[in-house]
């Protein structure tokens, strides 16, 4: 077995499932293979880890195709487990070369991930978890994120529902995802209804819901008394009724789940000490300086430089080269949800940073599309983010435009229009 190995006493691998995990064992001064298989069960993972302590003793790494998830937090409790997490795909190319036909089990898969640690220790990392803290901000911006995704769906669903038999209310407010629209929805959920109410009704209504500017309720008022129905066809206005209701319902439990993410990342990002580092720069507020924060982390020697940073986040292009032929396209296989937090944010300091407004009017005079410009503007931005976080140094936008000047960057001259 590898040198690399020699400190572990076996090695296992573990193709893992929500019900069950197969597993497959190696003494380091064996070459014999061992295989079984446990349930998805606590008592059944604690059984298994301590008989594998027991028997080979010291610590063993393990090859397992996560780096979180329930398994992982469950083998995080001992301390004689050492995890190497190893990419699906780079699993899945390596069972290919074994198995061209496409073929596909797990006793094979647990096997071939410890084939690929006990031939290629050099390739793999093992799984360094960093502080509670920080893991526990990480995995409530992912959240808070996804939950944003089901509003944009629901308010979608909810818009095309109005759309069938009763546009006029989409005309009325400015924004359908908030408390207010909700409830004017229950309350009024047919133009008919709404109609019947009296102004007194509106009046406390709006009150109620801390809108009380009159040249707004007047219009509002005036355009309900006076609207006239898209139809009457009871067969279209009584089923979009009801889903407009329930999508409200879900619209309204999404609102105030969003609301309790932001309290507790409110709460918890301010007391990491890098926080500061993120929150004072152009554009992050509350909302993108936590997943700023969560996107570099607390470990400085997790990237070497920018560029790791660049391709880890699928910012940096790729390019491939074949004979006389070049292409360059984006990364397909990066983390969806870091890349969004770095283009995210380089958009919003377009209007916010002087030099990023200059260098996407730039790109955009180049003939690059918009999505095309903040990329590259966020490719232009990780490298400086890179420089303060590794040296604990707060960006100072006019520090960064003297050096723009002293080096004669061509930037500062762009004109925008």
């Amino acid at each position: 077995m590898h040198r690399e190995l020699a400190q572990f006493s076996a090695v296992i691998g573990i193709d893992w499932s929500d019900k069950k995990h197969d597993i497959c064992v190696q003494a380091v001064e064996s070459d014999e293979r061992q295989f079984s298989q446990i349930p998805h069960k606590a008592d059944k993972i604690d059984e298994w880890a301590q008989s594998m302590h027991q028997r080979h003793g010291g610590q063993m790494a393990v090859a397992l195709e996560l780096s979180k998830g329930p398994i992982v937090a469950a083998l995080q409790k001992y301390n004689f487990f050492v995890i190497y997490p190893i990419n699906p795909t780079t699993l899945a190319r390596y069972r290919q070369a074994f198995n061209p036909s496409g073929a596909k089990d797990d006793p094979s898969d647990a096997e071939l991930a410890l084939d690929l640690l006990v031939h290629h220790p050099d390739r793999f990392a093992p799984l360094n978890p960093q502080s509670v803290e920080m893991r526990t901000l990480m995995t409530l911006v992912e959240q808070r994120r996804r939950i944003m995704n089901d509003r944009v769906r629901t308010t979608n669903r909810l818009r095309n529902a109005l759309k069938q038999y009763y546009p006029q209310v989409l005309d009325w407010f400015d924004r359908i995802d908030t408390v207010l629209f909700c409830d004017f929805i229950r309350r009024w959920p047919s133009l008919a209804q709404a109609r019947r109410a009296r102004r007194a009704t509106f009046e406390k209504f709006f009150r109620e819901h801390n809108m009380s500017r009159k040249p707004v309720l007047e219009r509002r008022v005036k355009a309900i008394k006076s609207a006239t129905p898209l139809t009457t066809d009871e067969a279209v206005i009584v089923p979009y009724r009801l889903q407009a209701l329930t999508l409200v319902d879900q619209l309204e439990v999404a609102l105030g789940s969003i609301r309790m993410y932001d309290n507790e990342i409110a709460a918890l990002a301010p007391q990491h000490p890098d926080y500061d580092l993120f929150s004072a720069l152009p554009g992050a507020g509350p909302l993108l300086a936590p997943r700023l924060l969560v996107a570099f982390g607390e470990q400085r020697d997790r990237f070497a430089n920018a560029a790791e940073v660049q391709k880890y986040s699928g910012i940096a292009p790729v390019t491939e080269r074949s004979g006389q032929k070049n292409w360059i396209h984006w990364r397909w296989q990066c983390p969806t949800f870091l890349r969004q937090t770095f283009v995210e944010w380089a958009a919003q300091t377009i209007n916010k940073s002087y030099w990023a407004g200059l260098y996407y009017y730039q790109q955009r005079t180049k003939g690059c599309s918009y999505q095309a410009a903040v990329r590259a503007l966020a490719f232009k931005w990780i490298r400086i983010l890179y420089r303060c976080w590794k040296t604990r140094t707060p960006y100072d936008e006019s520090r960064y435009l003297k050096a723009l000047r002293d080096r004669g960057s061509p930037l500062l001259g762009v004109e925008t229009t």
